[in-house]
């Protein structure tokens, strides 16, 4: 029988190395150094590098899921809208047809303008609307100022031109009022801003009053609800213009209802006389009144007898 051997003897060198290689065969982790952006990094053997096609598959596959997502994310939170108004598009047409059979040769075949007229982009629907309502445009001659006169189109081709120029580059657009809103408008406030902004040209009782250079404010005596905030709005001839920021559209609708209640309104001392204010009722006064005590003095002198 042989006695175990002594853990502290020395072991042959051949069986050390043949037991290192078997280690290492049977071992998947062996290690070398593999040099990776400047510095040395242990490598697995047996791994393959990653080719080119994957990383483009890869890349494919990224990119997809991203699209992806953004398609998902667009149709959750873009924007609703809606078709275009067929009716819409047939009144700017024919908006289009009747601006350049009747306002072209001024203003431009593109409203671009002209020498004979302004440009017309961006003036906006309300702007197209107050000129064209009120027969102002088209222009029945040069002078200093456009006067009011009987409407050259019908309402419906009114509009149809004015959503034509709207669609020029946009603008103020038509304002709309209700019966509704003259009646529930604050009169009384109305009152107190038409005599702290209009009535220094357009006169206490909207009949209008003379300017300089042969222009005029004109009478307020036809003009519609609708033609007054329009004006407020756009500024016409030499109007200034009164923006939100003055004038909001609750004050402008309340101004608007006091002119319509104003001129509508009965005189409890007799006749108006045109409500033209002092001037034509000292006139009278003096022409009637003291003519008329003239002429009865006269004629009680002739009647005594010298």
């Amino acid at each position: 029988m042989t006695p175990p051997a002594d853990a502290t003897e020395p072991v042959d060198a051949s069986v050390t190395e043949l037991v290192d290689a078997d280690d290492e065969a049977a071992s998947p982790v062996a290690e070398r150094p593999v040099r990776v952006r400047g510095r040395l990094t242990p490598r697995v053997r047996g791994s393959r590098p990653v080719s080119a096609k994957r990383r483009r598959r890869s890349s494919a596959l990224v990119l997809s899921l991203a699209l992806l997502a953004t398609g998902v994310l667009w149709s959750v939170f873009a924007p609703t809208g809606n078709a275009a108004d067929p009716t819409e598009s047939e009144a700017v047409r024919n908006g289009q047809a009747l601006y350049l059979q009747g306002c072209s040769t001024c203003h431009g075949l593109n409203a671009s303008g002209t020498q004979s007229g302004p440009s017309l982009i961006g003036v906006g629907s309300a702007a197209v609307d107050f000129q064209v309502s009120t027969g102002r445009m088209p222009l029945a001659g040069a002078a200093a100022q456009a006067k009011r006169k009987d409407p050259s189109y019908s309402q419906t081709q009114i509009d149809q031109i004015a959503a034509y120029i709207q669609t020029l580059g946009g603008g103020l657009e038509k304002p709309t009022i209700t019966q509704k809103e003259l009646a529930d408008a604050d009169m009384a406030f109305g009152g107190e801003l038409y005599r702290s902004n209009c009535a220094q040209c357009h006169q206490v009782a909207g009949q209008g009053a003379p300017l300089t250079y042969g222009k005029y404010a004109p009478a307020l005596t036809n003009a519609t609800p609708e033609q007054i905030l329009e004006a407020m709005r756009v500024g016409p001839e030499s109007m200034p213009v009164f923006g939100q920021g003055q004038l909001d559209d609750n004050s402008a609708k309340a101004i608007a209802a006091y002119i319509v209640a104003s001129r509508d309104a009965t005189s409890p001392g007799g006749d108006k006389l045109g409500a033209y204010g002092p001037v034509p009722e000292g006139l009278l006064a003096i022409l009637v009144g003291i003519g008329g005590l003239l002429g009865v003095c006269l004629w009680i002198g002739a009647r005594q007898k010298v």
